[in-house]
């Protein structure tokens, strides 16, 4: 289905021109070998960091397109209704550039055009063994032994894990809290950095999820990003920011499923007519057609909100919870509108509905977006 967008420029119509082409191309003929390997497929993210799309939000003279969120999240959405694994990669890298797009010195900024152009790929490392939604209770260290920090502990659910060049590592330099929470941002190479093997997950099986050993890694204390303490701040603005792009990933995921139990029931003929006749099952494609109509425009406020210098934390949460349920529910239904066939990996229906799982728990996961929400009524927001 053609979405109709409207898009605020020229050249962000042009970009999302791009977007497709390249998707259609580089990505949709790729999606299901890779997957099938669990193969990354690092040379296609280079292919789009060649072409400007890793570097959609951020500055020029960093390499970047200064193109306002609005315009880098239905991006997101095309590449992610062609390939979910590239789409939560080019999510995670915009992520892993931001501590230091934001919070770096101008000396430190001069490591953002490779980064944002893709030559570089980054991972962000918070969650933990025995703290993945308790952020602030992290027990990964870094003591300052002369001009470097000397990190010890454990990440896990690291995406790019076992394929970044680059780690955004939120330890603690302090006492308990967020306030003793500092990031550095430590190179691939670094000795002491031990990726692990990479978890068996149900979906996303071309992108590598790992944990991460840190035994004594030596970080050069130049690499601390926004001064000692600044961690968790930096990591919950950041956060943010990244339920934006797994909201939008939800969103072409969900178009995506849809699109193709559309193509499925006009084509599948049961007592005489196309199954999409049936209101039974007409009605059930309307109603997901008008929950990816709604997560799309609730997205999209969000990310204007963005744009124009408002808080949109709480809209960013919101958006994030309803578009991966949206896409759950939908990935989910249109398995059963293709029946048996739907449950093969002949179809990528059952791929699709693997794959949306997990946007409900990364960057947060659902339960947490509710608690974010919650806690603001309470508030009065």
């Amino acid at each position: 289905m053609n979405v109709d967008r409207i898009l605020p420029t020229d050249e962000a119509h042009d970009l999302l021109e791009l977007a497709t082409e390249l998707a259609d191309r580089e990505l949709a003929p790729k999606a299901a070998g890779f997957e099938e390997r669990a193969e990354f497929p690092r040379e296609v993210l280079r292919t789009l960091g060649r072409a400007g799309l890793l570097g959609l939000p951020y500055a020029e003279e960093h390499g970047g397109a200064a193109q306002p969120y609005e315009v880098y999240v239905q991006v997101l959405e095309v590449l992610a209704s062609r390939w979910l694994a590239v789409a939560e990669a080019v999510s995670v890298h915009t992520l892993s550039c931001y501590p230091l797009a934001q919070f770096g010195t101008d000396e430190q900024r001069k490591l953002l055009p490779d980064m944002i152009g893709g030559e570089l790929l980054g991972a962000y490392c918070l969650s933990e063994p025995q703290g993945g939604s308790d952020a602030a209770a992290l027990t990964t260290r870094a003591v300052r032994d002369g001009d470097d920090y000397v990190v010890s502990g454990t990440k896990a659910w690291i995406t790019h894990a076992r394929v970044a060049d680059f780690y955004n590592v939120f330890c603690r330099t302090g006492g308990p809290g967020p306030k003793g929470i500092s990031c550095l941002l430590a190179d691939r190479g670094t000795p002491g950095i031990h990726p692990q093997a990479a978890e068996r997950t149900m979906g996303l099986h071309a992108s590598p999820v790992a944990q991460i050993a840190f035994d004594d890694a030596r970080v050069p204390a130049e690499r601390l990003l926004g001064g000692e303490g600044m961690g968790f701040t930096i990591a919950m603005s950041a956060l943010d920011s990244g339920r934006l792009g797994i909201a939008a990933c939800a969103v072409g995921l969900a178009q995506a499923a849809l699109d193709y139990a559309v193509g499925y029931a006009k084509e599948r003929q049961q007592f005489g007519r196309a199954i999409i006749d049936f209101q039974g099952l007409g009605f059930t494609l309307a109603d997901h057609a008008t929950q990816i109509s709604a997560a799309r425009a609730l997205l999209l406020a969000a990310a204007r909100l963005r744009d124009a210098g408002r808080p949109y934390s709480i809209e960013a949460a919101k958006a994030k919870l309803f578009a991966t349920d949206v896409a759950m529910r939908v990935t989910t239904d249109a398995v059963q509108v293709l029946g048996g066939a739907g449950y093969v990996a002949d179809h990528p229906v059952e791929r699709y509905m693997r794959e949306a799982k997990v946007l409900q728990i990364v960057e947060g996961t659902n339960q947490i977006q509710r608690l974010v929400i919650s806690r603001a009524l309470a508030k009065g927001h």
